[in-house]
C-alpha cells in the first residue's frame, strides 16, 4: 500500500523535520491527505491520479474524514459498480460534499438501475437539481403509463428531463401522436430514443419532417421509418441529404450497392449516418468518417457492433491509431474472424520470433489477397499453418466441388458398332475411290 501512496510519502520524506515540527497543522494536513488517499484507493480509485485529484479538490482535505466515509457508504448503498463509482467521483467530486448525498439517499433507493442513479447524481451535482424535481418528473412519466424500466432509461440517457416542465413533456407526446405514432407505442418510442425530450419541435423536428418530404419521400414512408427506428428524429438538418449523396456517388460493385439500398434509400441513408457516428465516437472527425464509408461501402453492410469490434481491435490490440482507417478503409470491409484475426496472429507470431525482415503495416496486413498473404507469411513457416487455420486443407476441400464418383454417373454410354454399320462404312469408302 505504501508504494501506491508514494507521491504522498515523498511529500513527507523530503519535507524538513524542522518545518513539520514547527508547523503541526501542516503535518496534520499531510497525514489527512494520506488517510484520504488510502480511503479512496480502497474504493477503487487509481493511485496514479490521486495526487492531482486531491490537489484539485481541496474541499475534501478540509472536510472531516468521517463525513467523506459516510458519503462513500451512501454511494455503496446504491450498489454502483466500482467502475461507475470511480467515474462518478472523478467527474463529479461534488457528490462527496457533506449533506449532498443524504438528501438523495431516500429518493434514489427505489431505482434499480445503477446507470440511472449515476446520471441523476452527476446532473444534480452540476446544475443544483433537488429531489423535489426528481419526484415531480417521475410522477409525470409514470402518469403517462411508463413502466419503471422506461423511466430509468429516460433518466439514464437524458437526465436533463429533470429540468423540463410537465407541459414540455406532454408536448412531445402530442407531437408523436400527430405524426401517427400509435399511443400504444409511445412508451417504446421514449425507451428507444429518450433524447427526443431535449429536441425543439419548432426549430428542429418540424423542419426535419419538411426536409424529408422535400427530398422526395412520401409521408407514409417517413412514418414507416420513424416507427421502425425512432432515432431517425435525431438526424441533423441536411444530414440525410449528405448521406444520400454519398450513396449516389459510390464507386463499387453493383451487387454491394444493390444490397445497401435493398430496403429503400431512406433506410440506407440512415444506416450510413449510424456508421459515420460510430467512427466519430472512436476518434475520427466527421469528414474523415464520411471518406472512410465512401471508400469502403461494405462497412454499411456490417452491424454496428461488428464495426466497433474491428475498431477496438485495431486500436487496443494492434496498436494503431484510428486515423489509419482514412488510409486503409479496407480494414472495415474484410471479415473480422476469417481475415483480420488470423492474419494479425501470423504477423505477430513472426514479429516476436524475428521472422520478419521489416514491419508489416496495416496496409500490408489487409490489402494482399489471401493467396499472396499465404505465400508470403504462411507457406515458408510450417508452424504458421496452425495459426492461419490450415488454409491448404481448406483449399483442397473447396476444389472438390462435386461428390466423389459423380463423374461415373455422368459419363456417356459407349456406342456399340454392329455388322450393318461396318458394311455401310465400307460401301461409303468404296464410293469415294
Amino acid at each position: 500500500m505504501a508504494s501506491k501512496l508514494k507521491p504522498f510519502i515523498n511529500l513527507l520524506r523530503y519535507t524538513p523535520n524542522r518545518s513539520l515540527s514547527s508547523n503541526p497543522s501542516s503535518q496534520s494536513n499531510y497525514r489527512k491527505q494520506i488517510s484520504l488517499a488510502n480511503l479512496l484507493q480502497r474504493h477503487g480509485f487509481p493511485p496514479s491520479s490521486l495526487q492531482h485529484f486531491l490537489s484539485k479538490n481541496t474541499f475534501l482535505s478540509n472536510s472531516d474524514l468521517s463525513q467523506t466515509e459516510a458519503s462513500l457508504s451512501i454511494l455503496l448503498s446504491f450498489k454502483l459498480p466500482q467502475k461507475q463509482l470511480v467515474s462518478l467521483i472523478h467527474d463529479c467530486p461534488n457528490v462527496l460534499r457533506p449533506n449532498f448525498l443524504k438528501k438523495w439517499r431516500a429518493p434514489l433507493s427505489g431505482l434499480s438501475s445503477s446507470s440511472a442513479i449515476k446520471s441523476i447524481l452527476e446532473h444534480s451535482s452540476r446544475f443544483g437539481i433537488n429531489p423535489d424535481k426528481f419526484h415531480q418528473c417521475t410522477k409525470v412519466l409514470k402518469g403517462l403509463g411508463f413502466c419503471d424500466s422506461t423511466v430509468s432509461k429516460v433518466l439514464e440517457s437524458f437526465p436533463n428531463v429533470l429540468a423540463l416542465s410537465e407541459i414540455e413533456i406532454h408536448r412531445k407526446v402530442e407531437f408523436l401522436v400527430n405524426i401517427d405514432i400509435p399511443p400504444s407505442d409511445i412508451e417504446r418510442f421514449f425507451h428507444v430514443f429518450p433524447e427526443i425530450l431535449g429536441i425543439s419541435i419548432e426549430s428542429k423536428l418540424n423542419p426535419l419532417l419538411d426536409e424529408f418530404i422535400r427530398i422526395g419521400f412520401s409521408k407514409e414512408e417517413i412514418k414507416k421509418e420513424i416507427f421502425r427506428e425512432p432515432r431517425v428524429l435525431g438526424l441533423e438538418l441536411g444530414e440525410l441529404s449528405r448521406c444520400l449523396e454519398l450513396i449516389k456517388t459510390l464507386k463499387c460493385r453493383e451487387v454491394i450497392k444493390d444490397e445497401i439500398i435493398e430496403k429503400g434509400l431512406f433506410r440506407a441513408g440512415f444506416e450510413v449516418k449510424v456508421r459515420v457516428d460510430c467512427l466519430c465516437r472512436h476518434g475520427l472527425i466527421r469528414r474523415e468518417a464520411f471518406k472512410v464509408v465512401w471508400k469502403e461501402p461494405r462497412v454499411v453492410l456490417y452491424e454496428v457492433d461488428e464495426v466497433e469490434k474491428k475498431v477496438e481491435f485495431l486500436t487496443n490490440r494492434m496498436g494503431f491509431h484510428v486515423s489509419c482507417l482514412a488510409d486503409v478503409p479496407e480494414f472495415l470491409g474484410v471479415n473480422f474472424r476469417k481475415q483480420i484475426v488470423p492474419r494479425y496472429d501470423v504477423v505477430e507470431y513472426l514479429r516476436l520470433r524475428g521472422g520478419l525482415g521489416c514491419d508489416v503495416g496495416l496496409k500490408g496486413l489487409v490489402k494482399p489477397s489471401m493467396k499472396r498473404f499465404y505465400n508470403l507469411y504462411v507457406k515458408p513457416y510450417p508452424e504458421c499453418e496452425r495459426i492461419f487455420g490450415k488454409r491448404r486443407e481448406d483449399a483442397r476441400v473447396r476444389k472438390q466441388r462435386h461428390p466423389a464418383g459423380l463423374w461415373k454417373l455422368m459419363k456417356p454410354s459407349c456406342h456399340v458398332t454392329t455388322e450393318e454399320d461396318v458394311l455401310n462404312m465400307k460401301s461409303f469408302v468404296e464410293s469415294l475411290a
